[in-house]
């Protein structure tokens, strides 16, 4: 499996540290990063304090992250990550978030799929909670269904009897995301959005997301699919 160097900076008006992390790709598990001076976990290091903001960076491709208890695997914080010198601090600011001393941080990052192919993450919240969810290699101008991160479950596995609250996408560097859509078990669609490029290409109006909707209320059945039409920038 590909890596790639990731790293988190976050503190509060008064302090701040950075932690990094050599992290494997398209993987949560392991990629815990640390603190780039005294390579001890944000829980050790920063007991009880209060984050405001968050600045993550990764090399190439895509990457999420989230501040996770390590015992309870309670997520209290979550985000995107950008291209390393991409960085808007306007844009890194989080809700007050008290770290546990069992908290750690944790990166899942993905690289760039190769030409006419576009790796994608969303966050999906749900009145069920929030999950990370990916589409791998998704072909030019095709619709290709998110599964989740962790175990491959479409919308309507994960997320059955619930309502759709928000969605947040983010392509690798450099992709246009054309458009989402929800359907539903007989393959018609109840939702549909457009999205666009991020970064440094024209047009973009934000570094972290593709497409970022909120305030929905979307009824969730089975066989339901989140899909997304992208075109690489490769």
């Amino acid at each position: 499996m590909t890596t790639q160097g990731v790293t988190v900076t976050t503190g509060n008006p008064s302090m701040s540290k950075i932690f990094a992390d050599t992290s494997t790709d398209d993987v949560w598990s392991g990629n815990v990063l640390t603190d780039t001076i005294s390579q001890q976990s944000i829980g050790i290091l920063q007991p009880n304090s209060t984050l405001t903001f968050a600045q993550a960076e990764y090399e190439s491709g895509c990457m999420a992250w989230r501040l996770q208890n390590a015992q309870s695997l309670l997520v209290t914080a979550r985000g995107w990550g950008v291209v390393a010198g991409q960085n808007c601090f306007a844009s890194d600011q989080i809700p007050p978030t008290r770290v546990s001393p069992n908290d750690i941080l944790v990166a899942y990052p993905l690289p760039r799929a190769g030409p006419a192919l576009t790796n994608s993450l969303a966050w999906v919240t749900t009145t069920k909670g929030v999950e990370l969810m990916k589409c791998l290699a998704s072909s030019d101008a095709t619709f290709d269904n998110f599964t989740t991160a962790v175990n491959q479950q479409t919308l309507g596995d994960a997320f059955f009897n619930s309502q759709m609250r928000s969605i947040s996408v983010q392509c690798e560097d450099s992709a246009t995301l054309d458009s989402i859509q929800i359907v539903n078990g007989e393959g018609g669609v109840v939702y549909t959005a457009q999205g666009n490029v991020r970064g440094v290409e024209p047009a973009s109006r934000s570094n972290h997301y593709n497409l970022d909707l909120t305030g929905l209320n979307i009824p969730i059945g089975k066989g339901f699919k989140l899909q997304i039409k992208t075109v690489s920038g490769v």
